[in-house]
């Protein structure tokens, strides 16, 4: 298992693109993995032959373990599948418990794994036991948000066989559609496929005992959001997702920071009406406080720099990229970066911003598109949230938790009444380079660029 990106420790095998036996070249796709932050296609670093799969669709290895064995030549196939059986002794029960539902439907793996003579003599007795309470996880359900998403195997599979995506319903995480639901479409398996699944969700109605929410818990992630109901999450527990797990970890190295605090409030009368100008020609507002940002971080360096590794130094960054917050619809969050915001014009932004966040929900982003980020935004105002602190993204100055607008009674110098819409921006910063001197100082260069925002367009 490779190490996709930096704080990536493991992943999961979401499909392989190629079957033991496959003759296979360098550079080549072999696997889609899903890292902490995205699916990525897995390329051979040899000439060879698939030999084996140690790691089943579904199944998930730390980095640096084995998922599989590549032959030189044919005739080293058997020693592959043989080194493979050794792993798959003392590694496939763990894999099968977490992921029941991508063994039952992979039908290249399971024929590699029945040709290990052990695995094969021991196959006739678990079936009738694991089918029950593995039945749950493989019922196919359709997202909630009525995206289509396709492993990129599915995809490809479905443009040769002519199969429309649309009408399937994925039965891979967060309703993901497989290499397996594309040919259950096109193949004389859908039939049987259908039955299957039917028996199998009886037991799984009065089998509210322990034993059979074993193999339930890996194969929440993907059925919650696809249409699970809150009765029926009660009394649950549902394990992190990659992306989820990369977040805690992300957090809990944040506790390690002295972080400080400062509020300040910014008119936005005049953005609001420059977005209302803009809007018809795509600009979004999430684009116009990338590029506000941008041009305030451009007067203070400090504020997107990070301190040094061994914490005795300060690595100021040649790069604005301005990360944004985005939620995941299948839990969990991620920062696509808008690069160097400073200098690129406001419809370009939108443009990026537009392509970032529809690939991110996709988990089709590049390592690049989300983990340069040297400063970040984190924008709640849209569901109405006034005021909150953001936690400080690891290896970062500052990220600026930016809240909705309201109409606000205001005083000027002289005394006199009026109404503005204001909002609320929390920046949250390490101490150890940033004081609060210098966090007031962006935050004032902020509110001017805000409050007289033409400047965004030229």
């Amino acid at each position: 298992m490779p190490a996709l990106s930096s704080t990536m420790t493991e992943g999961k095998i979401v499909s392989w693109l190629k079957s033991p036996g496959d003759k296979i070249a360098r550079g080549e796709s072999v696997v889609v993995v899903e890292s902490d932050k995205a699916d990525m296609d897995v390329e051979s670093f040899n000439d060879g032959f698939l030999g084996a799969i140690v790691i089943q669709e579904g199944g998930v290895a730390n980095v640096g373990e084995p998922i599989a064995y590549i032959a030189e030549t044919e005739a080293e196939l058997a020693d592959a599948k043989a080194k493979a059986g050794g792993s798959a002794n003392g590694a496939s029960a763990p894999a099968a418990a977490p992921a029941p539902a991508p063994q039952a439907e992979a039908p290249a793996p399971v024929a590699v794994a029945a040709a290990a003579p052990a695995p094969a003599a021991s196959a006739p007795s678990p079936p009738p036991p694991l089918a029950a309470p593995a039945a749950p996880a493989p019922v196919p359900q359709r997202r909630a948000d009525g995206r289509v998403i396709a492993t990129p195997y599915a995809k490809k599979l479905a443009k040769e066989l002519g199969v429309d995506l649309s009408t399937l319903v994925g039965s891979g995480p967060a309703g993901r559609i497989t290499a397996s639901d594309v040919e259950s479409r096109n193949g004389a398996s859908n039939g049987a496929a259908a039955p299957a699944a039917a028996p199998a969700a009886a037991p799984s109605a009065p089998a509210p005992a322990a034993a059979s929410s074993a193999p339930a818990p890996a194969s929440s992630p993907a059925a919650a959001p696809a249409g699970t109901t809150v009765s029926q999450l009660k009394g649950t527990t549902v394990p992190f997702t990659s992306l989820q797990g990369a977040v805690t970890r992300g957090m809990l190295e944040s506790l390690k920071v002295p972080e400080f605090r400062v509020s300040y409030k910014i008119g936005t009368d005049k953005l609001d009406a420059l977005y209302k100008q803009l809007k018809p020609k795509g600009v979004t507002m999430s684009g116009l406080l990338a590029k506000a940002v941008g041009v305030a971080l451009a007067q203070h360096p400090l504020l997107y720099a990070s301190c040094t590794a061994d914490g005795n130094g300060v690595t100021y960054n040649e790069h604005i990229n301005v990360a944004l917050a985005v939620a995941m619809p299948d839990g969990g969050l991620i920062t696509p970066v808008i690069k160097d915001a400073d200098s690129t014009d406001i419809y370009q932004i939108s443009r990026v911003w537009a392509d970032l966040v529809k690939r991110a929900r996709a988990k089709k982003l590049a390592p690049d598109e989300f983990n340069s980020g040297t400063f970040t935004i984190s924008n709640l105002g849209m569901y109405g949230v006034e005021s909150f602190d953001a936690i400080l993204p690891v290896g970062t100055a500052a990220i600026l938790a930016v809240g909705g607008s309201k109409p606000t009674v205001t005083v000027d110098e002289k005394g006199r009444f009026g109404v503005e819409k204001q909002m609320t921006v929390n920046l949250t910063a390490d101490h150890r380079i940033v004081y609060g001197a210098q966090a007031a100082e962006f935050l004032m260069t902020l509110k001017s660029v805000i409050e007289s925002p033409d400047q965004l367009t030229l």
